[in-house]
């Protein structure tokens, strides 16, 4: 089996004390972030804020910086502009703004459009399509986008619970929500804006993250077929992330290189979404080594019960 590093024989359930510290402060910001959400004060896209969507051509070619320099004079800052390419229309654009209410009898789409074809009066614009979603709409979207992440985190406790025993389903199920978390903080602190692509990362990021802890989980049980004692508990969770760490390396790079490209060449509409996979691999990748395994760990000193 082809290894990235050697045999290695690091203490990483030693280490629990300094990773606590770092997921207890991940978590804190998650928690606040969920928070803050709840209360309708993140800066959230238009999927759950509520907003109007407008689709449309233009007769020439146009840059997507000026068409997002006229859009921002207009008074819509903070709107996402997608190009959509094709060969029968490559001049056509997807918009997405916050506002939705009418100024003196104007809506919002109508200042839009008005404000593209007086600015951009020598390139004529066809708008397409329209679609505008309510706040109650939006409200309700995001209620369900927050129901999807709590049964997915149950499903993990369910699944690992019956696979190996219940401590371990908990250990996985705090890992992945301390995963979902920290993504979810930084993104709050980072000011970004939450979408539904950016729900459908998180729910990516958990099931990536449950992947190395099962990997990690499947080989503790089977070296402690051969550890017995209590006290090689801890020795044999050791040697079990330490066996595991080459093919952990190697599947957290893999799969890095690949959301890394789509980070910086994926477009504008694909930025937040491959970010929050980005950070979601490195923060899985560490609590499947930092978080899942040492809550077993500590859990088995307190109350001694071999890991099924």
């Amino acid at each position: 089996m082809f290894r990235i590093i050697g045999k290695t024989d690091i203490d990483f359930i030693g280490a629990r004390k300094v990773s606590f510290g770092i997921s207890a402060l991940l978590m804190a910001i998650g928690l606040y972030a969920f928070t803050m959400i709840a209360l309708d004060k993140g800066n959230m896209g238009i999927d759950f804020a509520g907003g109007t969507m407008i689709q449309g051509s233009f007769e020439k070619d146009i840059g997507i910086d000026k068409l997002r320099s006229v859009v921002e004079g207009a008074g819509f800052s903070g709107a996402t502009i997608q190009q959509l390419q094709s060969r029968e229309t490559p001049n056509t654009f997807l918009i997405r703004i916050k506002q939705t209410e009418a100024v003196d009898g104007v809506t919002a789409s109508h200042r839009l459009e008005n404000a593209i074809t007086t600015e951009i009066a020598d390139n004529k614009f066809v708008k397409d399509s329209e679609h505008t979603i309510g706040p109650s709409v939006g409200a309700s979207l995001r209620k369900d986008a927050f129901w999807a992440i709590v049964w997915s985190v149950v499903g993990i406790l369910f699944y690992i619970a019956i696979r190996f025993d219940f401590r371990g389903g908990v250990a996985a199920t705090i890992a992945t929500f301390h995963d979902i978390a920290a993504v979810l903080g930084i993104f709050y602190l980072m000011d970004i804006e939450i979408t539904l692509l950016v729900v459908t990362a998180l729910l990516t990021i958990a099931g990536y993250s449950l992947t190395d802890t099962v990997v990690i989980y499947d080989r503790i049980r089977e070296n402690l077929k051969k550890f017995r004692k209590k006290a090689e508990f801890v020795p044999a969770i050791n040697l079990s992330i330490n066996e595991t760490l080459s093919r952990t390396i190697i599947t957290s790079l893999t799969t890095l290189s690949v959301v890394t490209v789509l980070f910086f060449f994926g477009g504008e509409v694909l930025h937040d979404f491959s970010l929050a996979l980005i950070l979601g691999v490195l923060v899985g990748t560490y609590s499947s080594v930092f978080v899942a395994s040492p809550i077993i760990a500590i859990w088995e000193a307190a109350s001694p019960k071999r890991f099924k």
